[in-house]
């Protein structure tokens, strides 16, 4: 056997099924999870009339709030704020071309993310919570969110939208599109949240979304209350990722690797949870075992761990039990059982090449 076997072996099962022999080796981009021309299902909608539909009544939810589980019923159009402090317009904290996504997102010339302020959880060793609980951006109108999203296509050569922490703003997200896909977007559009998601903001983006990226991160009530202070996260969270692959099925690539559609789910591994995190895995398998899953490492302890908070029926607390990272180990067995159970599409953040088209 050639001593480059076992290395291709292991790179074509980033985006596909294992090949049973060499000579099966592209079949990870085969029917089917390979699409030929693509079309964004909101250029669809707003060809066949449903885009102008969807942002009235995306706008409508404004005046009693439901965008998120929280459930504030706040009238937003009046610049009222409830648990997300976010009035009528979105913050937006960041917007770039991002090359520490997954490979199959930021591709060659990077994801566009639009990074959104504020959250409506409490994580307590959020990396990003120096945006996600201050107000870091700029309150931006449906317009200038749409413009970036333009520029990020047009200028930066992005090769998707990738709205970061959106479940807060999903009527403006909405609006964004519309406008943008007006000005000529033709890119996916990504929904990359934590899963906290109200049905109802579902509902509002079927038809509008390609990919949707969850991160599944806990699996009691008793850990959810404790370290993102949302006891039902985990029932939410469940029903928003089966709706989810309702809306869109399996994550689909064109030839080159690209994303183009379906559910590609994050797990942010958590140290000391490695049981929370089998559950999850194996839940992942039972909604379908053709779920493409990024198992991330990248934790570290930051925010209120180690620091320190005054808990409300608690008592004083470090989080002691999460200060620190995630070991190989516990990494191991993950990625261990994910294997075990049936779970075959892993993010291994292979890089992708540049299309000798546009070199």
């Amino acid at each position: 056997m050639s001593k480059f076997l076992p290395k291709t072996l292991k790179n074509l099962t980033v985006r596909g099924r294992p090949p049973d022999t060499i000579t099966r080796r592209h079949l990870y981009l085969a029917p089917p999870f390979l699409i030929g021309d693509y079309e964004p299902v909101a250029v669809k909608a707003h060809r066949s009339g449903k885009l102008s539909e969807k942002v009235a009544l995306a706008r409508a939810e404004l005046e009693n709030c439901t965008a998120c589980p929280r459930n504030c019923k706040v009238n937003r159009l009046e610049d009222k704020r409830g648990a997300c402090n976010t009035g009528r317009y979105a913050i937006v904290s960041s917007a770039f071309p991002h090359f520490g996504e997954e490979s199959v997102l930021q591709g060659w010339n990077g994801s566009g993310t639009i990074f959104f302020g504020m959250c409506n959880l409490r994580c307590v060793f959020c990396q990003n919570w120096d945006i996600s609980q201050k107000k870091n951006g700029w309150e931006l109108k449906p317009e200038e969110i749409a413009d970036l999203m333009l520029k990020l296509q047009n200028e930066t050569k992005c090769h998707n939208i990738n709205f970061v922490t959106p479940e807060h703003v999903v009527p403006q997200v909405i609006e964004a599109i519309a406008l943008a896909v007006e000005g000529g977007l033709f890119l996916p559009i990504v929904y990359n949240t934590s899963s906290y998601d109200s049905m109802r903001s579902l509902e509002l983006l079927d038809g509008l979304v390609d990919i949707y990226m969850p991160d599944f991160k806990f699996w009691t009530e008793e850990t959810s209350a404790k370290l993102c202070k949302a006891r039902d996260y985990p029932i939410v969270t469940k029903a928003v990722i089966t709706e989810m692959h309702r809306q869109v099925g399996d994550l689909i690539f064109d030839h080159n690797g690209l994303a183009k559609s379906g559910l590609l789910v994050r797990h942010l591994a958590m140290p000391g949870y490695v049981t929370e995190g089998k559950e999850i895995l194996s839940w992942l398998h039972a909604l379908s075992s053709d779920t493409y899953v990024n198992i991330m490492e990248q934790y570290r302890p930051t925010f209120k761990v180690g620091v320190g908070e005054q808990r409300s029926r608690g008592g004083f607390t470090k989080y002691e039990e999460i200060d620190r990272p995630i070991n190989d180990s516990e990494m191991d067995q993950l990625t261990r059982h994910a294997r075990e159970i049936g779970l075959w599409r892993f993010e291994e953040m292979s890089l992708l090449d540049k299309p000798l088209t546009e070199l």
